[in-house]
């Protein structure tokens, strides 16, 4: 059954987000949108849930069809209801007593905790503040489920638990989302849809089997333009030499076979279409400066601990070598952050390191945390180059532009930036602090699919030393070569994420 149809639809604002999108929503549909930042996303699901008009093109909903869109950011004036009320004051005003069952019955099915359900959001984890976004939506029982990025800020935890809770709603409910998850979108999607400013392309299969697809179709579109453009090449030599021949000879004939093959060439010219090149809001590179030692940190059974000093786990004897690229483990309270900030601590002011921590002198340390702690809010992207690093204008400038920010975007406060935005002026920041070691806290956060693979490439390209923690599966399996994982309060290394990954999910 057919609840929505997409026809030519396009949306221009200074350039075209997208154009001649054609797609076809029936019951039972579980599609992946895939774009790079701020390519239309969202965009198009505020087309879909009529907040917002397209430039051209139309979109018919099936008679009495509701709508459920699950955005992105938390409204203010919810972080002082519970979670309770957030999701009740969902529901119309004439069911809110007689149905407040329907609560109930949504955040047990999401399994909240009865503990939270009381708290208000202001006092809860991201994580579950999305999670009480989607319930909120759910309750009202709409027809059509979209979801806006649903696994930012969630624990391997949450995602398999919003996984199985995706793959068990009523398959005649169809679900569109948004991601850059891709083990996510693997999981839970039947088509997928890649949105691009040209031609949008759609497949009935998963992420990851419809991106070889569509990788097949633009390496066949790069080979036949490449083709095309050696082929006008080759008719404009022709025509060159036949004009004058012509000209020498005083051939008219000639003279028309040269126009006839400048026409051919033009024609063959104006229909070649460059092959589609996925382009982020900029390019992600860092930096190496490279260190002559093969020990870079050392673990003495140090004790990592809360606050307080309640012990979370010890380390044991452990080293970090050069070259290795290790994810942390964990489940969320383990401790990972807090090794993460001792660590730091102990790189950037030895004499302040924790008892059983020791660095290299030579190492200099590129930090980056998922919150993006280090980008001052009230700063511009200028600011905080300039402030930083010795560059001048110019060439800070150039810098910015790069990563994928306007001259108007490079004035603003980092506060008003989107979290791809931060991430990418985070990302700069880190390549120009020219380290030779990482410590990444949830890296991926904010970043595309583009982004991450170029984030990947990169770490890779230099043979980057880092610690990592991370809740991207795919990120985590391309990236890593060891695994540390806190249990029973010891740190552990083990030989793969997988058995963590089963766990986390509940080897369902």
């Amino acid at each position: 059954m057919t609840l929505l149809n997409i026809r030519n639809l396009g949306i221009t604002l200074s350039s075209p987000l997208f154009s001649k999108l054609n797609l076809v929503v029936n019951a039972g549909d579980r599609i992946g949108l895939v774009a790079a930042n701020g390519r239309g996303k969202s965009t198009l699901f505020r087309c879909i849930a009529g907040t917002l008009d397209a430039t051209e093109g139309e979109i018919t909903r099936a008679r009495g069809l509701t709508v459920g869109y699950v955005e992105q950011n938390v409204p203010p004036s919810l972080f002082g209801r519970s979670f309770y009320e957030a999701v009740l004051d969902a529901l119309p005003a004439e069911q809110t007593e007689s149905e407040s069952w329907r609560v109930d019955v949504v955040l047990e099915s999401l399994e909240v905790p009865e503990e939270l359900r009381q708290r208000p959001l202001s006092a809860l984890s991201g994580g579950w503040q999305r999670l009480a976004m989607l319930a909120r939506v759910w309750v009202t029982e709409p027809d059509l489920l979209m979801l806006d990025e649903p696994t930012n800020h969630l624990d391997l935890g949450k995602i398999a638990r919003l996984e199985d809770w995706l793959n068990a709603l009523p398959r005649d409910v169809p679900v569109i989302l948004a991601s850059h998850d891709r083990a996510f979108l693997d999981a839970v999607t039947n088509r997928t849809l890649f949105l691009r400013p040209e031609q949008s392309q759609v497949f009935a299969l998963p992420y990851s089997r419809a991106r070889m697809a569509i990788d097949e179709i633009d390496a066949a579109d790069a080979r036949r333009y490449e083709r095309d453009m050696k082929t006008a090449d080759q008719l404009r030599r022709q025509a060159a030499k036949l004009n004058n021949i012509g000209i020498n000879s005083g051939s008219d004939l000639l003279v028309v076979k040269t126009k006839q093959l400048k026409q051919r060439a033009e024609k063959l010219e104006d229909a070649a279409k460059p092959a589609h090149l996925e382009r982020s809001a900029g390019t992600i590179r860092l930096a190496n400066r490279g260190t002559h030692a093969k020990v870079l940190v050392t673990l003495e059974d140090a004790a990592v601990q809360t606050p307080d000093g309640t012990l979370l786990f010890r380390t044991g004897k452990q080293f970090i070598c050069q070259g290795n690229r290790i994810v942390l483990l964990g489940e969320n309270g383990a401790g990972k952050t807090r090794l993460i900030a001792m660590l730091r601590k102990a790189i950037e002011n030895p004499e302040l390191a924790e008892d059983g921590i020791k660095a290299t002198p030579s190492l200099v340390l590129g930090y980056g945390d998922q919150a993006l702690g280090d980008l001052r809010d009230a700063d511009t992207p200028m600011e905080t180059i300039i402030r930083r690093f010795d560059v001048g204008d110019q060439r800070a400038r150039a810098l910015l532009a790069g990563a994928g920010m306007s001259i108007e975007m490079q004035g603003r406060p980092v506060r008003q930036l989107s979290g791809g935005q931060k991430a990418r002026l985070g990302m700069l920041v880190l390549r120009l602090s020219n380290p030779n070691f990482y410590l990444l806290d949830e890296p991926t956060n904010h970043l595309d699919i583009d982004g991450q693979e170029a984030l990947e490439g990169e770490l890779m390209a230099h043979q980057a030393s880092c610690l990592l923690v991370s809740h991207d599966r795919s990120f985590v399996r391309a990236v890593s070569n060891r695994f540390w994982q806190i249990e029973r309060k010891r740190l552990v290394e083990v030989e793969s994420p997988e058995a963590f990954f089963a766990s986390a999910a509940g080897v369902r």
